[in-house]
Formats: structure tokens, C-alpha cells, sequence
């Protein structure tokens, strides 16, 4: 081998550590239209997307992956480490928006899963390496939208059922579970149809009035799944019609909105207490109500479409926010069912 010449000592490190490059004979196209070449086997990846990650480990892909996010105990909570054995040894090369490239090459990864709104000089500095990167957004919108964290898109349902199973799709078809894949995407409707169907009879006017409390005062507007779960399960989302996206909000608005029910994200338990305990918030019916209600780890409502958020979490929701209708349905046992056969583990309320 030639000696480095470069003053770089990040462009040395580089060319001692890329080796040659494995045989690629197949082309994918990335959510966020791009085709990327990869090796026809995937044996080495490494997930810098929370929702890629959760939705490998379902797929029973954990053993190809070599590295992840370094907020993945931030972004799916410290309990996810039961659901992923061995994790929390796993390299962290990098996050949603940057990456330690001599970190990365170190894990000589087949594959690089980003998220849509990756910074594109990211990506670009992974390419650079010599190394695929396959973008994951979970949206069917155009490329130029879907490079952002916000998109635009005239049909919030459709973006985001299609593009949740275009998404599953991506990620089993480069990790070689496709079988896994469709079993994920249909146990992901199953349950769709059950709820519409108790929820038939409710006059749009008189659906329950819900706003989603995250840390900080903010919350999900239109735009995200997080409004679109809402609205599958039966309830009007109070930030809706004001706030675009996920964006702090002011008390004085929450005041005005007066929610009928608060939800609060399972890795935000701290969120809860604020409400219970805050004097600004005694006033709103919710608290008046004790309707805080903080949400099962399976309902993870995110800005984006999570499997067992839509097999289980909608459910969840529909049943808290009209406990009559849903009075027979066992939610510890559907979620066990769930999680033996997705996670290979028990659930455990």
C-alpha cells in the first residue's frame, strides 16, 4: 500500500480503513427518491433513525445491526433496552442529524439508514466514504418534501398509511425480511376497522376535545401522525387548526383550548406530574377530570407512524377516550399477543 500523502488525517484514517468494496447487484430507491446500490446481503448495519431502529428490531433484524443512534434511549425510552438485548453495547456513530465518520468506519456497515430530514452535507460525507446510505421518512410525499421535517401534503391520511408501508417495505427489503414486513404492515391495520366501526354512531361535532402535553409546553399540531391517531381514535386534536407540525405553544393557548383529555407520551412520565401539580394548569376540564392519562410505551405517537402505535395505540387512545364502547376489549392481553409475536418478548404493563 501507498503511503498517505493527504494532510488530512481524517482522509488517511479513511483510506486505511475502507476496504474493498463488497459485490453490489441490487438498487433500491430511498423515501426520499434516490436509488442507492447496495450488496445483495445485509450483515452489518448501522441505524441513525429512531423509527427505523424500532422497526428492525421488530422485523427480528437486531443481529445485523452493529450501531445506532446516540439518542435512542431518549427517543424510544430507557425501557426499549428489554426489547433489544444488547443495545446498550452497541456503537453510536452518530445521531439524526450528525455523524462521527471515523466512528462510523470503524463499524465497516454495509448500510446507512438516516432519517428524510438528514442533513444532505451528511449524507454526503457518508457517501463520500464509500458507504450506501438509504433514507427512511415513513411519507408519501414528493422528494422535495420529503426532505423535511415538516412536509407539505394536501392528503394527511394517504401520506401517511402509504408511506408507512412504503417504509416498512424499504427497511425489510434491504435487511432480507420481507416476510417480517408484510406481517408487520397488516397486524398494523388490523385493528382499524374495529375502531371505526365503534366509533360510527359519534357525532363528528361531539368528539372528544384531546391535546398531546410534551415537555416544554409543545405539542402536535396538523401534519403529523401524532393528529392523525387522534383522529383515528376518535378525537379532535385541540392544536389542530393553529399549530403546524410539532411546536412549543403558549399556556395561554392551551387555557383557550381547555382539552377535554390530556395524553402524555410514555417517555415524558415527568410531563404528568407537571400538569397534576401546576397551578396554571388546575383550570383546564382535563385536570378538573383527572382525564391525564399517560400513554402505554405501545402507543408511541410520534410525528411518525410506529407499527404497534397503529395496531395497539389507536385502540389504546379510542378506549381511554370512550371507555363504553371499548369495555370489552383486554388491552394488556392484545398488547401481549402484540409483543410475543413482534418483539419475541412478553409485555409487561
Amino acid at each position: 500500500m501507498k503511503p498517505c500523502l493527504s494532510f488530512l488525517p481524517v482522509a488517511c484514517f479513511m483510506a486505511g480503513l475502507i476496504a474493498a468494496p463488497a459485490l453490489a447487484d441490487r438498487v433500491i430507491r430511498d423515501q426520499i427518491g434516490r436509488d442507492v446500490t447496495l450488496p445483495d446481503t445485509i450483515e452489518r448495519a448501522v441505524v441513525l433513525q429512531h423509527q427505523t431502529l424500532n422497526i428492525a428490531v421488530q422485523l427480528d433484524a437486531l443481529g445485523q445491526v452493529v450501531g445506532v443512534l446516540d439518542q435512542w434511549k431518549k427517543q424510544l425510552g430507557p425501557g426499549f433496552a428489554r426489547l433489544a438485548p444488547g443495545i446498550g453495547d452497541m456503537a453510536t456513530p452518530g445521531g439524526l442529524t450528525s455523524v462521527n465518520i471515523e466512528e462510523l468506519l470503524r463499524l465497516r456497515p454495509d448500510v446507512v439508514f438516516v432519517t428524510n430530514y438528514a442533513p444532505a452535507e451528511m449524507r454526503a460525507q457518508i457517501e463520500a466514504a464509500g458507504l450506501p446510505v438509504v433514507a427512511v421518512s415513513l411519507l408519501d410525499v414528493p422528494p422535495e418534501e420529503a426532505v423535511k421535517m415538516n412536509p407539505a401534503f394536501t392528503d394527511e391520511r394517504a401520506a401517511y398509511d402509504n408511506g408507512f408501508r412504503q417504509g416498512v417495505r424499504l427497511i425489510a427489503e434491504v435487511l432480507g425480511k420481507e416476510a417480517g414486513g408484510a406481517a408487520l404492515i397488516a397486524a398494523a391495520g388490523e385493528t382499524r376497522a374495529l375502531v371505526a366501526e365503534r366509533l360510527k354512531d359519534i357525532d363528528p361535532a361531539k368528539r372528544v376535545r384531546a391535546y398531546m402535553a410534551n415537555p416544554d409546553l409543545t405539542t402536535y399540531g396538523s401534519g403529523k401522525y401524532t393528529g392523525l391517531m387522534m383522529a383515528y381514535a376518535g378525537a379532535e386534536n385541540v392544536a389542530a387548526a393553529s399549530i403546524k407540525g410539532y411546536k412549543q405553544v403558549s399556556m395561554e393557548e392551551i387555557l383557550g383550548w381547555n382539552p377535554e383529555v390530556i395524553f402524555v407520551q410514555d417517555r415524558y412520565p415527568q410531563v404528568v406530574d407537571e400538569i397534576r401539580q401546576g397551578a396554571a394548569w388546575q383550570p383546564i376540564r382535563a385536570v378538573q377530570d383527572n382525564r391525564v392519562y399517560l400513554m402505554p410505551e405501545y402507543a408511541k405517537a410520534w410525528g411518525y407512524p410506529m407499527p404497534e402505535a397503529m395496531a395497539l395505540g389507536e385502540v389504546w387512545m379510542a378506549k381511554a377516550l370512550y371507555p363504553d364502547q371499548f369495555a370489552d376489549i383486554d388491552m394488556d392481553r392484545m398488547a401481549d399477543d402484540y409483543y410475543r409475536r413482534f418483539y419475541r418478548q412478553p409485555y409487561q404493563p
